[in-house]
């Protein structure tokens, strides 16, 4: 359902950007657009979908900052390791 109804929107931006109707048939869609923005059903889904958002933002944020901080350490071992290779690192016969 919830794919749908971003169907049922998007083709509705899309109508409304595309059409050459005019100001009262755009002014028309506005208001139909509000109407159902307003109606308690859909007022009572967007908060749901808030509430749930609030909920997961700090779970979500730490997921992100664990994975940004995991690939930082990867990318920057990763970069050490081959700058030791061309700076001539350890000798694999026991030279000094």
């Amino acid at each position: 359902m919830n794919g749908r109804f971003l169907l049922v929107v998007g083709l509705g931006v899309g109508y409304v950007l595309g059409t050459r109707a005019g100001r009262e048939r755009y002014n028309e869609m506005k208001r139909a657009a509000q109407k159902i923005w307003n109606d308690p059903r859909v007022k009572r889904q967007r908060e749901t979908a808030e509430d749930f958002v609030k909920e997961k933002a700090p779970e979500v944020a730490d997921f992100l900052s664990d994975g940004a901080k995991k690939v930082v350490s990867q990318v920057s071992g990763a970069a050490s390791s081959k700058s030791s290779t061309k700076t001539g690192g350890p000798k694999s016969d026991g030279a000094k």
